[in-house]
């Protein structure tokens, strides 16, 4: 949008229609609701925060979990259209859409 924010989300019940405005959609209630799991919500907030995020970063916040579980949870994060990738293979970077 031109005001920099999330697009609202339309939604109609019952013949009522709603419109929820986001000055943030991706804030932990939001994650939670999508059904992301911890690991995925830390890597958003992080992208959130820092402007994106790489496997070795993501690997800094959670150290006991393995690189091939934290690729399938960003790879999720795209599918849901949370993150896109950006780079190749070492330099590869994941920042929110």
């Amino acid at each position: 949008m031109e005001q920099g924010l999330p697009e609202p989300d339309f939604k109609e019940e019952f013949g009522v229609v709603t419109v929820q405005f986001y000055r943030d959609r991706w804030n932990e209630k939001n994650l939670k609701e999508l059904g992301l799991n911890e690991r995925q919500i830390k890597a958003v907030m992080y992208a959130k925060q820092k402007g994106s995020i790489n496997i070795s970063s993501f690997k800094s916040l959670v150290p006991d979990v393995s690189e091939k579980t934290l690729y399938r949870d960003l790879q999720e994060l795209i599918n849901k259209g949370i993150l896109r990738e950006l780079g190749e293979k070492k330099g590869r970077r994941y920042e929110l859409l």
